[in-house]
């Protein structure tokens, strides 16, 4: 280890070892089949849309790739997602290239032989691929601060970070360049961009949509998903990725509680306020608490760690200096990790699993801040947190994180807020009830409580 990296990997080891020791110390208190075959691909000319892409991608780096002719497998004027154009996030396959995953180091790897899974399902049901977008490196961030393919901006403010780690989808939504994008959830990776660029995302139940042919971080984690601006389009959507389709819910008929505890505190006075608006408009009076969120998020971060570390342990013998130099340092502090400390994790995972089915018993929906602030600027490296100055990109995931091992679904929803900076909140039900969250995300919007709104420069 040189003397470039050793402080890096210092930072996180103190940070890592922290949390290791406090769930050591931690006592309870009182995927579908593969499809058959490939479609044939068809090419759509949409050139309009291709020279606004070209033309403003530039100044986002929302893109990585764009294809000069979208890309469909049904050109039937009925299907579902009829000619709706569509970006991934670079660790979705498209057949016949390289899936980078964010990493320069992949480049050189061999182009895939089919699309993912869910990449198929979208263009069998006429939406048009267009495109791939930035993350970051082996989507290991909360920024989309990427060494090698650089920073996606934030639409409403290119000064701001998107959030990550998939902040290409985000931006490109955010902006108006595609309806929908894909994009990957491990500890917030949907939610953060969603809620700091103003639009809708959604954490399907894990394992709920098909990952084959998605580049994997964690598996116990990972969920794939879309950002979209309408919740028509995010619902049909999630309905083709999923296979399934969602019934009406009576709202009305809904227990929903606010979730209190660590998530009420370090919250944006906007934010605070519009989820107040929120409770008050549901009838939301009850408080819920999720059970050990602190030590949730604890696990979440070491988790993500070793097994991160132990996924490119190959490339982080044979090529360190290769990677992001924020993620090797990450990666290799995960490493040095000791055994126990993922034995430790995987049995408050277990505890954790049992306690949130008791809390389901008693709440239908959740609501939570989905991030404590605004999007921080590119060039500001702390946020404030219990009254200090923390890392700005360690900590935009400081109220996703703790929901990860819940398995549950999570909707993320854009205060209205026209003419300021975007802040967002969390739809969280039960897992299997995505219906729930719509249901409410809906109710939301009529009330002109939530919804996205398009920022400066962007298509209505």
């Amino acid at each position: 280890m040189d003397s470039s990296t050793r402080p890096g990997v210092q930072q996180n080891l103190d940070l890592l070892g922290g949390y290791a020791a406090a769930l050591a110390d931690f006592q309870p208190p009182s995927s579908a089949p593969a499809e058959a075959g490939d479609a044939v691909n068809v090419r759509v000319a949409m050139p309009e849309l291709l020279r606004t892409l070209h033309a403003r991608n530039p100044a986002l780096v929302a893109f990585t790739r764009i294809f000069e002719a979208g890309l469909t497998a049904n050109t039937d004027a009925n299907a579902p997602l009829a000619g709706l154009p569509f970006a991934v996030k670079d660790l979705f396959d498209v057949r016949g290239l390289t899936t980078t995953a964010g990493a320069a180091m992949r480049l050189a790897a061999p182009p895939v032989t089919r699309d993912a899974q869910v990449v198929r399902r979208l263009k069998r049901a006429g939406a048009v691929l267009v495109g791939t977008t930035n993350m970051d490196e082996f989507a290991y961030g909360f920024a989309t601060v990427n060494a090698h393919f650089g920073t996606t901006r934030n639409p409403h403010d290119l000064e701001r970070l998107a959030g990550g780690s998939s902040g290409g989808s985000a931006a490109a939504v955010a902006a108006g360049l595609v309806p929908f994008a894909l994009g990957s959830d491990t500890n917030g990776s949907i939610r953060v961009p969603a809620a700091l660029c103003g639009i809708y995302g959604l954490r399907s139940t894990h394992g709920q949509v098909p990952l084959e042919g998605v580049f994997p971080f964690v598996e116990a984690l990972d969920v794939a998903g879309p950002f979209a601006r309408s919740l028509d389009v995010l619902q049909a959507v999630h309905e083709v990725m999923a296979d399934a389709t969602l019934a009406p819910v009576d709202v009305d008929a809904l227990r929903i509680a606010r979730l209190g505890g660590w998530f009420d505190a370090n919250l944006d006075p906007g934010l605070r306020a519009g989820l107040e608006a929120i409770c008050a408009a549901l009838g939301a009076g009850a408080s819920a608490e999720l059970p050990q969120a602190r030590t949730s998020r604890m696990a979440a971060f070491v988790m993500t760690a070793i097994e991160g570390a132990y996924l490119h342990r190959q490339a982080l013998q044979a090529r360190p200096d290769a990677f992001d130099p924020a993620v090797r340092d990450r990666l290799l502090a995960g490493q040095l990790q000791p055994a126990r400390a993922l034995l430790d994790v995987q049995r408050f995972a277990a505890w954790f699993a049992e306690a949130m089915a008791q809390l389901w018993r008693t709440v239908d929906v959740l609501i939570a801040p989905a991030v404590p602030c605004v999007a921080p600027r590119i060039d500001q490296a702390t946020i404030e947190i219990d009254g200090a100055p923390v890392s700005a990109r360690a900590n935009l995931g400081l109220f996703t994180q703790p929901l990860g091992l819940a398995g549950c679904p999570v909707l993320a929803a854009p205060l209205r807020r026209p003419g300021q900076l975007p802040l967002g909140v969390q739809l969280i039900a039960a897992p299997g009830r995505e219906d729930r969250l719509f249901a409410v995300a809906r109710a939301l919007e009529a009330s002109g409580l939530t919804g996205a709104h398009a920022p400066s420069g962007a298509s209505s």
